[in-house]
């Protein structure tokens, strides 16, 4: 199941995690489906979704799998997303011709009724609801602009498919972005067979206006301590550890450093953390929903720290005076 929760992660750049199902709920359904499928919940563009993923996909019957996703849709009143290692072509027309919602991880995600959602919901703008944050994805577009506005390379003179691959985004994920930051009426589209961005403010009033409205967050997913860092892994320092390159502040004690979501569930996956603990370590490594090498790709200190406006936002909600006064003075010192 992780392999479709980071393919869906990283074709619409959401930041989707796994969640288990209550045994309470799962004891409520027949033994045949808790025996056929493995079940797991997650939200999607706010969204519930229970994913159901096969034990054994020798004798698959889209019938009968047909008959088990009306009734798990049923059981919890959500959708319900089948996951597939394997699919054949004939199988594949047969649940897109059923409207099944499916993931074949890493090949082809098929989600009609979230997509027809989606596309009700970008279609009224003025029907937002309000105080909505940014998904990480329109995030990092935002704030690319804003930090790389005097570089020669300009997101608003590229179209989405050379933004997607300048910024290591699908052209799906990008499409995504651009309807978030359009729903939040920060930008407008231009051009019929190739699209270009034209933010409607000045990156100061940009900002100014994200924040009022609350529409950014913090970067970071979580932090894990290690006493050593993994080798042959590139990371910024954060927190803490960068500060000092934007402020008066002194260096801490603690050394942070920050990492992108696919990179840190990669050296999970590989044993590449040793003792890694929520707790403590000489260490402290952030893992951010989108990717600080490539936001501040191109910055005079881009091989060190992670751009200033991620790193504010990684500490807005810190109530250490010291911490304040140091992001009074990113913002004071930031070259709009």
């Amino acid at each position: 199941m992780r392999k479709a929760i980071n393919y869906i992660n990283e074709t619409l750049g959401t930041n989707a995690l796994e969640n288990s199902i209550q045994n309470k709920d799962l004891g409520n359904l027949p033994m045949y489906i808790t025996q056929a499928y493995k079940l797991y919940a997650t939200e999607l563009f706010n969204r519930e979704l229970i994913m159901i993923e096969l034990k054994s996909e020798n004798e698959l019957s889209l019938l009968q799998v047909d008959k088990h996703l009306q009734l798990l849709k049923t059981a919890f009143n959500k959708i319900v997303v089948l996951v597939l290692e394997n699919l054949p072509a004939y199988n594949r027309k047969r649940l897109i011709e059923r409207g099944i919602n499916f993931i074949v991880p890493n090949k082809q995600l098929y989600l009609p009724e979230l997509l027809i959602n989606l596309s009700e919901n970008y279609s009224h703008p003025k029907t937002k609801q309000k105080n909505k944050n940014l998904m990480p994805s329109s995030q990092f577009l935002l704030l690319y602009h804003i930090i790389h506005g005097n570089n020669n390379w300009n997101i608003e003179e590229h179209s989405f498919k050379e933004i997607a691959k300048k910024l290591d985004y699908t052209p799906m994920a990008v499409s995504y972005a651009v309807e978030d930051l359009m729903q939040n009426e920060l930008i407008e589209v231009s051009g019929e067979k190739e699209k270009y961005i034209k933010f409607k403010f000045e990156r100061k009033e940009l900002w100014r206006r994200a924040e009022e409205q609350n529409l950014l967050t913090s970067p970071v997913l979580k932090t894990v301590y290690v006493d050593d860092l993994p080798s042959n892994v590139s990371m910024l320092r954060t927190n803490a550890s960068a500060l000092p390159e934007y402020t008066s502040l002194n260096p801490s004690k603690q050394n942070y450093f920050a990492i992108e979501k696919s990179s840190f569930y990669f050296l999970q996956k590989n044993n590449g953390l040793i003792n890694a603990n929520n707790r403590e370590g000489k260490y402290a490594i952030e893992v951010w929903k989108y990717n600080p090498i490539t936001l501040a790709d191109e910055m005079p200190n881009h091989q060190s720290v992670v751009d200033p406006l991620s790193l504010y936002l990684s500490l807005k909600d810190n109530h250490d005076e010291r911490v304040e006064m140091a992001l009074e003075q990113i913002i004071e010192k930031q070259v709009w």
